[in-house]
C-alpha cells in the first residue's frame, strides 16, 4: 500500500467492486464486449495481474489500474481517474503504481493501448514519459 499526491493506492478488494465498475463506466471505459465483473474476477489477486485502486482520505475509489504481465511485456488496462479528482496528480500516481507493480516482477517492458476515441490521452501519457510503438494490432475474438 502506498500513499501519494492524497491517495492511498492498494490491491482491490471485494468491497470495491461496485465503485470500480462505476469509475469505469463514467470514464467511457467498458465496452459491450468487455463485461468489467469478468475482468475483475480474471485479474485481480491473480500471480501476473492485479486491480490496482487509488482511494481518498474519505474513502472513495477516485481512480483505477488493471496491471498484467506475461513475463515479458507488462500491460496497464482501465487506467482511470474520476472527473472531480483529475488535476490532482491521481493518474500520474496510479500509472506510477501499476509500473512499480511491474518492476516488482522483474518485466522489463510496460505497454497499454489506447482506444482511437479516447486519443485525447495521448499527450497525458506523453507527458509521464511513455512513447507511441508503431504496431498494428490484431485480434481475433474467440
Amino acid at each position: 500500500m502506498a500513499t501519494t499526491e492524497g491517495l492511498t493506492i492498494r490491491p482491490f478488494e471485494a468491497g470495491d467492486r461496485a465503485a470500480v465498475i462505476a469509475l469505469w463506466r463514467a470514464c467511457g471505459l467498458v465496452v459491450p464486449h468487455n463485461d468489467p465483473e469478468t475482468d475483475i474476477d480474471r485479474a485481480a489477486g491473480r500471480a501476473n495481474s492485479d486491480v490496482l485502486v487509488g482511494v481518498t482520505a474519505d474513502g472513495r475509489v477516485a481512480a483505477s489500474v488493471m496491471v498484467g504481465h506475461d513475463g515479458h511485456r507488462g500491460w496497464l488496462y482501465y487506467v482511470a481517474v474520476a472527473a472531480d479528482a483529475r488535476g490532482r496528480g491521481h493518474g500520474r500516481a496510479i500509472v506510477a503504481a501499476a509500473e512499480a507493480w511491474l518492476r516488482a516482477r522483474e518485466v522489463p517492458k510496460a505497454q497499454f493501448l489506447i482506444r482511437d476515441t479516447n486519443a485525447a490521452v495521448r499527450d497525458f501519457y506523453a507527458g509521464l514519459g511513455w512513447d507511441e510503438s508503431p504496431r498494428i494490432v490484431m485480434e481475433r475474438r474467440l
